[in-house]
């Protein structure tokens, strides 16, 4: 009996051990359970917005660039033409001066005196001819009576016509010392700028002809460039159905601040150069362009309709070529490579890679790629709640 209840507690322990064994068994099994779960992929991010714009559609000039320099259309060195003491300049050096304006005057006090030696040498010639002239007429009617001779009327008649002379040439001496009377004062033959004055106040002038100062004109003023004669054809075309407007841009102006025609084209091609020399006439109210600056020139040769455009921000370069993101299917960005025509402004032209209607990326470029879904964005709205936001 007592070998019996030994193998019996020995039982008992054996089935207490498997109900232990089973009951970690079940807690690893439910640990597991939770485990897994925890390890389920996290929910998909949401889709990135993105600015986008469509493309455009639109009829856009076709322009002809160049570079080029600016002209006076006038330039002139004023000169003195009678001697005498610089009295006074009446206008600062660099100044702006309008037509007939007083420059320059030179002491008149001498020329002034001989325009009265001449005059009052005329009023005696006058009152000379005078009695020369009654004189005449007298001996005239006497000669018919036989109460003068034939040689006292000759006489009459030859003092007449030699005081004639001598007040036709007085007039003469007036007009001579009138004229050299007005060159004292040196007026500007049409309006333009001044340069820096060559004399001072007090200085004798001695030579006829000194240089006192430049004047140029500075509106209008010429654009000077020289087209290849590859572009002649073109040029001539469209010439030959209205005058072509030129713009002009300084440094690194991208918006044409002047704005002319186009007035002249060389009559020969350089051998050396293949180039034509040709000239704009460019309107310049304000002054600002001078002859001598570098500028760029743009012909507005024709219009090309249908044309697309995209922002130019939405362009991006990499080593293979420039291209643009387009949403495409299922809000799916699609990498397009382009080919760029001219620039308009804030807009691009692209004459391959793009078709009307799309939506092209102008926004978020660093952080999107081929593939990846969007959630595309008006610009419009964008740069509005970006302004509503206050960024600064």
């Amino acid at each position: 009996m007592a070998t019996d209840g030994r193998t019996l507690t020995k039982r008992l322990g054996v089935a207490a051990a498997f109900c232990a064994v089973a009951a970690i068994a079940l807690g690893l099994f439910y640990r597991g359970g939770e485990t897994g779960r925890a390890a389920d992929p996290p929910p998909a991010m949401p889709a990135l917005p993105v600015p986008v714009t469509r493309v455009v559609e639109k009829t856009v000039p076709i322009y002809l660039e160049y570079v080029g320099t600016t002209d006076a259309i006038r330039t002139v060195t004023l000169q003195a033409q009678v001697t005498g003491y610089l009295l006074k300049q009446l206008v600062p050096d660099g100044s702006d001066v309008s037509a007939g304006q007083l420059l320059y005057q030179i002491d008149p006090r001498s020329y002034q005196a001989a325009l009265d030696q001449a005059k009052a040498q005329a009023q005696k010639d006058q009152a000379a001819l005078e009695y020369a002239m009654a004189s005449h007429h007298r001996n005239a009617v006497m000669s018919k009576n036989g109460d003068v001779s034939i040689d006292t009327l000759q006489q009459s008649e030859s003092a007449e016509h030699q005081d004639t002379a001598a007040l036709a040439a007085d007039r003469a001496a007036i007009e001579t010392a009138q004229l050299n009377l007005d060159y004292t004062r040196i007026v500007a033959p049409f309006a333009g700028r001044l340069s820096l004055s060559l004399v001072h106040e007090g200085a004798l002038i001695t030579v006829a002809g000194t240089q006192l100062n430049n004047l140029v004109q500075l509106d209008p003023i010429y654009a000077t460039f020289n087209p290849p004669d590859t572009d002649l054809p073109q040029i001539q075309n469209s010439q030959a159905a209205a005058p072509i407007e030129a713009d002009v841009m300084v440094g690194d102006d991208k918006t044409p601040q002047y704005h002319g025609k186009l007035t002249f084209l060389d009559n020969s091609v350089g051998r050396s150069t293949g180039t034509i020399t040709a000239r704009a006439t460019i309107e310049n109210p304000d002054h600002t362009l001078l002859p001598g600056q570098f500028i760029r020139v743009r012909l507005h040769i024709s219009d090309r309709p249908d044309a697309l455009l995209v922002p130019q921000i939405a362009v991006s370069s990499s080593q293979i070529g420039e291209y643009v993101f387009v949403v495409g299917k299922n809000n799916k960005l699609e990498q397009h490579f382009v080919t760029l025509g001219a620039n308009y402004g804030p807009l691009v032209a692209v004459t391959k890679g793009v078709a009307s209607g799309e939506s092209v990326v102008v926004g978020n470029l660093l952080k999107v790629g081929p593939g990846m879904t969007v959630k595309p964005v008006p610009a419009a709205a964008t740069v509005q709640a970006a302004g509503s936001q206050g960024g600064g």
